[in-house]
């Protein structure tokens, strides 16, 4: 299946040089190029892209708040933030308005391109040098659950449980099915229902569900 991309920064050079790479990949499509975070969006609604490779800073309405808009908007597309700043505010700001990766302009291009593969395939993907911490600083900020008091965990079973925790501590679906002596696609079953049961759109929203549900413990 080729994946359909819309690249959104507000550099010529930089759309420029993704579409030129993404060419020589035939599974990897890109099918248009917005300037403005307020472009990107609406692009969204006449192309229907599977993945966006969104920039933070874009003049007018910025990177996170087109992707709060095209995550409220569209069910399937999904968006990679890939910028030069990997500050924590950027990362947090990506992840509230439900990026489903992080990536940073100085990544090999390899990694690039296989970010927009993981992000396309469902799964999420933060850059190495954003760890967990980040994650479990962001569930302690203001309008999170986990300062306040653990969610409680109803309509999943004791199975879904463990996998949720794993997938809390940044554990892949292999290591999953290790871990608990099962198969790859039984695990990949289980991420998916967890997905469905607690209205997650990917992965991302999973480790943050963990930490809440108090699942996983915070760093010190």
């Amino acid at each position: 299946m080729t994946v359909r991309i819309l690249l959104a920064d507000d550099q010529p050079l930089v759309r420029s040089g993704l579409r030129v790479l993404i060419a020589d990949h035939p599974d990897l499509d890109v099918v248009g190029e917005a300037a403005t975070g307020s472009e990107a969006a609406r692009l969204v609604g006449e192309l229907g892209p599977d993945v966006v490779v969104m920039d933070i800073r874009m003049p007018g309405m910025d990177g996170i708040e087109a992707t709060r808009r095209i995550t409220a908007g569209a069910a399937t597309t999904r968006v990679l933030v890939l910028t030069t700043f990997d500050e924590d505010d950027h990362v947090y700001g990506a992840l509230r308005a439900g990026a489903s990766g992080f990536v940073v302009k100085d990544m090999a291009l390899d990694d690039i391109l296989a970010a927009i593969r993981v992000v396309a395939a469902g799964d999420a993907l933060i850059a190495p040098s954003v760890t967990r911490r980040l994650i479990a600083d962001f569930v302690r900020r203001p309008g999170t659950a986990s300062e306040r008091s653990p969610r409680p965990i109803e309509g999943i079973t004791e199975r879904e449980r463990e996998v949720l925790t794993l997938v809390g501590r940044g554990r892949s679906n292999t290591e999953i099915a290790q871990d608990l002596f099962i198969t790859v696609a039984t695990a990949k079953s289980h991420v998916s229902r967890l997905l469905t049961k607690l209205g997650a759109r990917d992965r991302v929203q999973l480790v943050i569900s963990a930490y809440e549900m108090g699942l996983v413990t915070l760093p010190r």
